[in-house]
């Protein structure tokens, strides 16, 4: 078994021990339980909805399928103005008659269940939208909110977990984390989370976050260091 080899178990094994490989699926992270509009309600019902609810945007339903999508933006943009110069009846009723479906986006963005968190999290940022339906076909099946995607951020770098974080600046070289790992290994100490940050201007020198699940790692550190590692910074949380 080649060195390489061996680091790819220890990430493999992290993978089923840590993450059970299911976190970065948006299936395991999306909420089913989604707030929705018909598409025959009034904008003012809409509304209310997004007040009680606490939500910017609604997907829009008919017969269970989704059809489209209203945003808090879109609301107020089609709502008369503080200016108007129309009664309370008569913004009531403006209100009251004016449907979800006239003023809904039919052409807004969807994901699947299948969907990788980090696909999701790409499309939330180039479509602009805060939230993301999730559809099997045309059925709406669960949403994906920008909170979703930060939450599933923070599991995947372990913040808050009991352990250790680990910062090593490490140029970007083929075989540097095989050889972190290999290290590790010999202290029989679980990796519980690794990432690796670009640093910008630099063209050799990147920093590799290792978190551990152990906060005994001065051997470790001095291992690490005789090895040529520099150790940018050791946290720990208990």
């Amino acid at each position: 078994m080649t060195l390489s080899d061996t680091f790819y178990d220890i990430i493999s094994l992290r993978n089923k021990l840590f993450t059970g490989g299911v976190f970065m699926y948006v299936k395991n992270q999306m909420t089913t339980d989604v707030v929705t509009v018909f598409k025959d309600a009034s904008i003012d019902l809409a509304f209310q909805l997004m007040i009680e609810k606490g939500c910017k945007q609604l997907p829009v339903i008919d017969d269970g399928q989704l059809v489209g999508c209203v945003t808090e933006q879109l609301l107020s943009e089609v709502s008369p103005s503080k200016a108007t110069t129309l009664s309370m009846y008569e913004l009531n009723y403006l209100l009251s008659k004016t449907k979800v479906k006239d003023i809904m986006i039919t052409d807004m963005p969807t994901g699947k269940p299948d969907m990788l968190m980090e696909d999701a999290a790409q499309l939330l940022l180039n479509s602009g939208v805060d939230s993301l339906p999730i559809t099997e076909g045309k059925k709406l099946v669960g949403i994906i909110t920008r909170t979703d995607i930060l939450k599933s951020y923070l599991e995947l770098t372990g913040v808050g977990e009991i352990g250790s974080r680990v910062s090593i600046k490490a140029k970007d070289e083929t075989g540097i984390l095989a050889d972190i790992t290999s290290i590790i290994k010999k202290f029989n100490i679980n990796i519980a989370h690794v990432a690796n940050y670009d640093h910008i201007g630099s063209d050799d020198a990147g920093e590799i976050i290792i978190r551990l699940a152990s906060t005994e790692t001065d051997e470790l550190i001095n291992a690490l260091e005789a090895s040529g590692y520099e150790i940018l910074s050791v946290r720990q949380n208990t």
